[in-house]
């Protein structure tokens, strides 16, 4: 079937960090000062906030998940809807600004592999299980999310990795997904990965994972992987990185309309510069809005990090929308400014018709998609058609010739990376 001539309301958001003691607030939960976070964030005029609850705090024992924890993000979730804010939440947290938070019954002398080991399991899927239950009957509760970037544990370049196979990965996201959908059924949950699922040969989570797994596809740009280093903070590349990850994604979907979350994405100095940031702002979400089935997008993040907290890497600190004391950053009145923009218009972005073949090997398990990476053909290519004024989308080699699947998608013309040259839109 042709692809759909549809629209629907967009969502903008922003992923919170708590100014008064980052994510560490769990630990001395004070409502009032969320409130006051959660005030600002309304006054942006976003709609969503993601939130992300410690794993080892909320679960310190494998048995024990504390009612008085759960009660703070239900509470948290609360203040956030009389603010107008839906709220999604990330369970298994996991990894944050690059600090792992593991809980104890899983480390050093309760070694366990956290992807496979049964005990653990049964403890992850009874504590997603129970988080989303707690939330269920909340109108502004918009479902679970797994983890953050949980799939960094599974492989290099983590120190101490918990290796598995894509299979065990199978296996582990439709579990857990599974514990969500019974704590709140019907509602939409998902999986989120950093980029290495997408770039990283042989790595356990795949494309084929997050695109077809969950309710709909998240991405998390950063464009300090690489990108920004190789074609510079105002390169088409960098600018449309997000928007190619919503385009690869649909690569490997089943479904032609699945929607895609731009889950995280984040203005990194110095990469991008602070008087530059504005601008890969505006770039960035105008760019992901030319995408087709864009869901919404999720800023990283609500709130810079207190510069009384120590051993953050140096571009962690300033991501914020607004300061540490609340204020309202250039970036935060860009976002502001799109939001109210886009408030109340229907999305429905012209389909993309050029597609660039992706050949990864094996659909399933992509065993060469580090061609997709920064400095890889398809990339590069990709970003080649973008520089020219070309829209393109991609679609898998082994789709290629398949015109039943042009047609669902609307792709009318198919090029290689080696065809560049001689393509337009």
């Amino acid at each position: 079937m042709p692809v759909q001539d549809t629209a629907h309301r967009l969502r903008f958001g922003v992923n919170y960090t708590p100014t008064h003691g980052w994510f560490h607030h769990w630990l001395d939960f004070d409502l009032d000062a969320v409130r006051a976070d959660l005030d600002s964030i309304a006054a942006l005029g976003l709609d969503h906030i993601r939130v992300f609850p410690l794993w080892p705090l909320f679960q310190p024992n494998r048995t024990l998940i504390r009612p008085r924890a759960v009660d703070q993000l239900v509470r948290l979730a609360d203040a956030a809807a009389e603010r107008g804010l839906d709220i999604s939440v990330d369970g298994l947290q996991g990894h944050l600004s690059s600090f792992d938070f593991l809980p104890a019954w899983t480390q050093t002398w309760h070694r366990r592999n956290i992807f496979t080991d049964p005990e653990v399991l049964a403890g992850q899927e009874e504590y997603l299980r129970t988080l989303a239950a707690a939330l269920a009957d909340r109108p502004a509760f918009l479902g679970m999310t797994l983890g953050n970037e949980i799939n960094q544990f599974s492989d290099g370049p983590h120190p101490d990795p918990d290796r598995i196979t894509a299979k065990q990965a199978t296996a582990w996201l439709e579990r857990m997904l599974a514990a969500c959908e019974r704590g709140a059924p019907g509602l939409p949950h998902l999986h989120a990965a950093y980029d290495a699922a997408w770039y990283r040969d042989g790595h356990p989570f795949t494309p084929a994972h997050a695109a077809r797994l969950g309710a709909m596809t998240a991405v998390h740009s950063w464009v300090f992987n690489g990108t920004a280093q190789r074609h510079g903070p105002a390169g088409t590349a960098t600018e449309q990185h997000a928007a190619y990850l919503i385009e690869l994604s649909k690569a490997w979907a089943l479904d032609p309309h699945r929607p895609v979350w731009l889950q995280e994405v984040g203005a990194p100095a110095p990469h991008v510069p602070d008087d530059h940031a504005v601008r890969f702002t505006e770039a960035t979400v105008r760019n992901s809005l030319d995408c087709h089935g864009l869901w919404g997008i999720t800023w990283w993040c609500s709130h810079d990090v207190s510069r009384s907290l120590a051993d953050f890497p140096e571009l962690e600190y300033g991501l914020g929308l607004l300061g540490n004391d609340r204020t309202v950053k250039p970036v935060g009145r860009a976002l502001a400014a799109l939001a109210a923009e886009w408030r109340g218009r229907p999305h429905r972005p012209p389909v993309r018709r050029t597609a660039l073949v992706v050949d990864a090997g094996d659909a399933e398990a992509a065993p060469r998609r580090s061609v997709c990476a920064p400095g890889g053909p398809v990339f590069e290519a990709w970003a080649e058609l973008a520089a020219q004024g070309a829209r393109p989308t991609l679609v898998l080699a082994q789709h290629a010739s398949d015109q039943r699947h042009l047609t669902a998608r609307g792709i009318t013309e198919v090029c290689t990376p080696e065809e560049v040259g001689s393509v337009s839109d």
